[in-house]
C-alpha cells in the first residue's frame, strides 16, 4: 500500500513534431488528475534518446502513447530506460499495440500493454497496482506466461461531460501547437486498410464538452483538427458546430475536418455558402482510388463524380487536402495514373500521396496471398509490392510523390503544373520531374534555387519548344520572393524599356521594388480563365519587402 500510494506514473509519447499535441495522454491524466504521483509530458521522436530515457527514468511507471510513426522511437527509448533503471516498469498503449501484441510483449524491457481503449484500464491500474489481474485490456508477464486480462466495457463518453483536455497545458504555448479535440469515436464504414474500421458503432462526446474544449482551444489556440473520421455524418451536429466555430472563433483560427464528401448534406453545403468565410474551413478528404473495383474490393463505396462536384462546389470557400492511397488491390499502374490524373485537375490546394499500409489488425493482413501482397514487416508496414505493382513501379510513384510534395504541396510550381495539366499528362510530367530530380539532388536537401534550376533543366530537355512552360516556371520563381530576388531563368526586359514603362504607368518606385518581364502570352487571361493568349506581354511583379510578391496589373492602376 506504501508503494501505491507514492507511485510516480509518467503519460508521455513521442510526437512526430513539435507542434503536434497528444489527446490521448491529456484525457488520461484529465480523469487521473486527483491521483498525486501522476505526471504528463510530451517528447518529440527527433529528440536525444538517452535524454528522453534519464528523464523517464526517474518514475516508477512510464505510460507511452503509442503509433506507427512512434513506436520503433519509443521501444528505443524503452530499452535506455531500462539500462538506467531495471526498477521502471514500461506500459503501452495506443493503436500501434492493441493488435498483434506478442512480439512486443516478449520484448525483455516491455512490462505492460493495455489493448484497446485506455481509459478504464489506466483508471485502474493506478488504484489497484500492484494486483495485476484486476486490471482489464491489462496484458503482462507472469511467472508461467504471458497473462491477457478480460476486456472492460466500451468507455461511456458521457465521463466526458466536464472535460477540458488542455486546461493543464500552459495556454501562452497553445498558439504555436496544432490542438486535436474529437467529438465521436467510431466510424460507420469499414474500409479494410483503415483501423476506424474495427469500431462501426459512433459514440459521440457530450455535447456540452464538445463545445467547452472548443472555445478554450479558440480563445488560445490558432489551428484547430477534429479527429472524427467522418465528421459529416450527421447533419444537424455538424451545422450546430459549425454555427458555434461561427460564434466565437478568433480571426487567427484555422478549423479542419474530415469528412466523406460524397453524402454532404445539401443543407451543410448551403450552410457554408451563406455564412462560412473563406479560409475558415479546411476539408481533409479521403478519395484514396477513383477505380470503383478498388474500391469495393476493400469494403469501400465512394462516388466520384459526386465527391469531384461537391469539391467544386466548395473551393471557392474551403481549403481541400485530398488523399489517395497507391497499391490497393486490383489497381494498377493505368489505374494509380488515372486516378492521379483525376484528382490533380481539382487542384486542390494539397494533394497527399500515400502508399498502402498493413496496419496491424486491420483486414488487409487477411488478404495477402489473395493478392500476391508483400510489405515491410517493420513500421509503417509500408507496401513493396503485389500482383498489380512491381517494387520498380512503386519506386518509380515514390519519385513522381517526392515531385508532388516540392513544386505542388510546397506551393512552388503552382502556374507552371496548372499550365502543365491543360496542355500535357501531368501524371508523366511528375513522374519524369521526380526521377530526374534524384538523379542530382537529395529529395530531402536542396535550395529554392535547386528546385527551379531543376524543373528548368528538366523542361528545357523534354519541353524544350514550349516558351510558355519556361516562362511561368520563371514566374513562379519570381513570385515566391518578398525581395527583389536575383534574376534568374528570364531576364527582365531592357533598363530603358523598363524605365519608361515605371514613368508611363506611374510606378512607387521609391516604396517598391519591381521586375518587369517580357511574355510570348498574356498572363492575365491565364490567370482568370486558364487560358493561353499569345499575345506578347508585360508582367509586372511588385516587391514590398515583408510580403510575398504579387503581379500589378496595368488596368488596376
Amino acid at each position: 500500500m506504501y508503494f501505491y500510494e507514492t507511485m510516480k506514473v509518467l503519460l508521455t509519447t513521442l510526437n512526430a513534431k513539435y507542434i503536434h499535441t497528444n489527446l490521448a495522454i491529456r484525457l488520461l491524466y484529465e480523469l487521473n488528475c486527483n491521483y498525486e504521483g501522476l505526471h504528463w509530458k510530451e517528447f518529440v521522436i527527433k529528440e536525444d534518446k538517452d535524454d528522453v530515457a534519464r528523464q523517464c527514468a526517474e518514475y516508477d511507471v512510464v505510460a507511452f502513447s503509442c503509433y506507427i510513426w512512434n513506436i520503433t522511437q519509443t521501444l528505443d527509448v524503452a530499452q535506455r530506460i531500462k539500462a538506467i533503471n531495471p526498477l521502471t516498469k514500461i506500459m503501452l498503449g495506443g493503436p500501434e499495440v492493441s493488435y498483434e501484441w506478442e512480439p512486443v510483449i516478449a520484448l525483455p524491457y516491455i512490462d505492460y500493454i493495455i489493448e484497446g481503449e485506455g481509459e478504464t484500464p489506466f483508471k485502474e491500474f493506478l488504484e489497484f497496482y500492484p494486483d495485476e489481474a484486476k486490471v482489464s485490456n491489462l496484458i503482462y508477464k507472469t511467472e508461467t506466461g504471458i497473462k491477457q486480462n478480460k476486456h472492460a466495457p466500451m468507455f461511456d463518453l458521457k465521463n466526458f461531460q466536464d472535460s477540458m483536455p488542455y486546461r493543464f497545458d500552459d495556454p501562452a504555448k497553445l498558439a504555436d501547437k496544432v490542438l486535436y479535440i474529437e467529438t465521436s469515436r467510431g466510424c460507420p464504414y469499414k474500409c479494410e486498410f483503415c483501423l476506424a474500421s474495427l469500431d462501426n458503432k459512433v459514440r459521440y462526446l457530450p455535447n456540452d464538452s464538445i463545445k467547452a474544449t472548443l472555445l478554450y482551444m479558440m480563445q488560445h489556440g490558432r489551428v484547430i483538427k477534429f479527429l472524427d473520421r467522418t465528421f459529416n455524418i450527421k447533419k444537424d451536429f455538424t451545422i450546430d458546430i459549425f454555427k458555434f466555430i461561427l460564434e466565437h472563433h478568433h480571426p487567427e483560427n484555422v478549423f479542419q475536418f474530415e469528412i466523406t464528401a460524397d453524402i454532404l448534406h445539401p443543407d451543410i453545403i448551403q450552410f457554408i455558402h451563406d455564412n462560412v468565410p473563406k479560409g475558415l474551413f479546411r476539408f481533409e478528404i479521403g478519395i484514396q482510388t477513383v477505380n470503383q473495383k478498388a474500391n469495393l474490393e476493400v469494403n469501400r463505396k465512394q462516388n466520384f463524380d459526386k465527391t469531384k462536384g461537391i469539391i467544386q462546389q466548395l473551393d471557392y470557400k474551403v481549403e481541400m487536402h485530398l488523399d489517395l492511397i497507391v497499391g490497393l488491390a486490383l489497381d494498377h499502374w493505368e489505374d494509380i495514373k488515372y486516378s492521379i490524373e483525376e484528382v490533380f485537375k481539382l487542384f486542390a490546394p494539397e494533394m497527399q500521396l500515400g502508399f498502402l499500409k498493413f496496419l496491424k489488425g486491420t483486414p488487409m493482413r487477411n488478404k495477402i496471398d489473395r493478392h500476391g501482397f508483400v510489405y515491410d514487416p517493420l513500421p509503417p508496414y509500408q507496401i513493396i509490392e503485389s500482383n498489380y505493382l512491381t517494387k520498380n513501379q512503386l519506386a518509380q510513384i515514390v519519385q513522381l510523390e517526392h515531385a508532388l510534395e516540392i513544386y505542388w504541396n510546397g506551393k512552388k510550381c503552382i502556374n507552371s503544373l496548372k499550365y502543365v495539366t491543360a496542355n500535357y499528362n501531368i501524371f508523366d510530367f511528375l513522374l519524369g520531374l521526380g526521377i530526374y530530380f534524384g538523379t542530382v539532388k537529395e529529395y530531402h536537401k536542396y535550395s529554392l534555387n535547386d528546385i527551379f534550376e531543376i524543373i528548368t533543366n528538366y523542361t528545357n530537355e523534354h519541353y524544350g519548344d514550349d516558351a510558355v512552360l519556361k516562362e511561368l516556371i520563371a514566374i513562379d520563381y519570381y513570385l515566391h520572393f518578398k525581395v527583389k530576388p536575383k534574376t534568374l531563368f528570364l531576364d527582365e526586359v531592357a533598363q530603358s524599356e523598363k524605365s519608361n514603362l515605371i514613368k508611363k504607368l506611374r510606378l512607387n518606385h521609391h516604396k517598391y521594388r519591381y521586375i518587369i518581364l517580357p511574355l510570348n502570352f498574356n498572363y492575365g487571361a491565364f490567370e482568370k480563365k486558364g487560358l493561353i493568349d499569345r499575345q506578347k506581354d508585360n508582367l509586372i511583379i511588385r516587391y514590398n519587402g515583408t510580403t510575398k510578391a504579387e503581379i500589378v496589373f496595368a488596368e488596376t492602376l
